[in-house]
């Protein structure tokens, strides 16, 4: 064999080898990628996948219209089942009006509204499919059973006015957790959005806010540090008898914003035995990608909106309307959204968006600050969550997907999912047994 042609077999025996090592390193790729796929699924599957803040409108609480169906609402029954979601907790959440006792008492009604859909979607609606729980060996049960698990939290203390007895009565309409304060100074406490003219109501709680937390240490109800004032927050750790838990809160250290819990909290939460709750919300994960896509859409709505003469009306004035008009007004706003789309869609492929993997980083920080005992998951869907691969219950399995990719175990992926709130809870019930056997 000359010399060449020697040569030519070596080359070819060679690019043989390559080709033979990338196919089987492809081939590996494919394989450990599969594996991990279905190493996640069967995680999703065992564990109890626990949302603790979903909102939700009452016009999709009606026999015509409600959770049973396939809603365009990021939560519903259908988009649970899909994503693998077993317990939500559905949220009574009443906006921040003035403090006298007309606004108490409009609150108070818009919050009845609520925990009766609540009981009307488990009791009347579909009892069949989703069932109320007040515990953690009700989540266990219905979950066991089949059905999907609805749990109440009260976002905003406003509607229990100036009296300490609704405390009782939204614990017996079974609320487990309760935040004092929303977007706004309450009666009972200061509010994050303080920060931003540093004009403060009552530097942290309020006296009656201070009756309140004690209340609900005696009942059992968790107490929520998600919304209120740092400085309300670090009172009410210090306060309660039982731990208390940030129901959606990302991490400040990572994304600088009035809503996200500062690292002092977070180690005071600890200290607590608490859980923070991380939220998939993308403007206190990332606000300077979400503002980029949000002002976008911003630009696009108010197009289509002007061709068809629709007024596009902000929060801050919309927040007072009665539920009869809000719900005219999404509806209408629904319609722009449709026509919108291929055009929203079109910007969120241009523009950088908050994925889930920027998410999961907030929870990544957390655990490693206080613990994997002390964090858990949250979404604030339909009260603006949402990120890229998590923006409604479909798509739930995301985010344990994630978490094994970054090397968390089953154990750990069980205690963030609801093993750590599910904790609290009962210690929380516990210790209201306590006080109310020394009373």
């Amino acid at each position: 064999m000359s010399i060449n042609n020697m040569m030519k077999l070596k080359l070819g025996l060679v690019a043989f080898a390559i080709s033979l090592t990338t196919a089987c390193v492809s081939g590996n790729s494919v394989d450990k990628d599969a594996q991990l796929l279905a190493k996640a699924k069967r995680i999703h599957n065992n564990a109890i996948v626990l949302d603790t803040h979903h909102d939700f409108s009452l016009a999709d609480f009606s026999e015509e219209q409600n959770y049973t169906m396939r809603l365009r609402s990021q939560v519903n029954l259908p988009k649970m089942d899909e994503g693998g979601l077993d317990v939500s907790w559905l949220i009574v959440y009443t906006s921040q009006g003035e403090l006298n006792e007309q606004g108490y008492a409009r609150a108070h009604k818009q919050a009845l509204a609520k925990f009766d859909a609540i009981h009307r979607l488990t009791s009347e609606i579909a009892p069949d499919k989703i069932e109320l729980a007040l515990n953690s060996d009700d989540v266990r049960r219905i979950v066991k059973s089949g059905k999907k698990v609805a749990m109440i939290g009260v976002e905003n203390g406003y509607p229990i006015g100036t009296d300490v007895g609704n405390v009782k009565k939204f614990y017996d309409l079974g609320a487990r957790y309760m935040s004092i304060a929303h977007n706004g100074h309450s009666q009972l406490s200061d509010s994050n959005t303080g920060e931003k003219d540093r004009i403060w109501l009552h530097n942290g709680l309020s006296p009656l806010g201070r009756e309140v937390i004690a209340e609900m240490n005696k009942w059992g109800m968790m107490i929520d540090i998600s919304h209120p004032s740092k400085q309300a927050n670090m009172q009410m750790m210090h306060l309660s008898k039982a731990p208390v838990i940030a129901s959606h809160s990302a991490s400040r250290a990572l994304y600088d914003h009035s809503r996200n819990l500062s690292d002092e909290e977070l180690l005071a939460l600890k200290k607590n035995g608490g859980v923070v709750q991380a939220v998939a919300f993308r403007s206190y994960i990332d606000g300077d990608k979400s503002k980029a896509f949000s002002e976008a859409k911003k630009a696009i709505y108010q197009k289509y909106a002007d061709q068809v003469g629709f007024e596009i009306i902000s929060w801050d004035e919309r927040k007072l309307w009665p539920e009869q008009e809000l719900q005219a007004y999404r509806k209408a706003f629904n319609g722009i959204r449709d026509i919108a789309k291929v055009d929203i869609d079109k910007a969120a492929a241009s523009i950088e968006q908050v994925t889930v993997s920027d998410f999961v980083d907030h929870i990544d920080y957390m655990v490693k600050l206080i613990g994997i005992d002390h964090v858990g998951i949250s979404s604030d869907f339909d009260g603006g969550g949402g990120v890229q691969g998590w923006n409604d219950a479909s798509e739930t399995f995301n985010v344990t997907l994630e978490l094994v990719k970054r090397g968390y175990s089953e154990a750990d992926i069980n205690k963030l999912w609801s093993g750590n709130l599910l904790r609290v809870l009962d210690e929380v019930q516990a210790v209201a047994k306590e006080i109310q056997a020394n009373n």
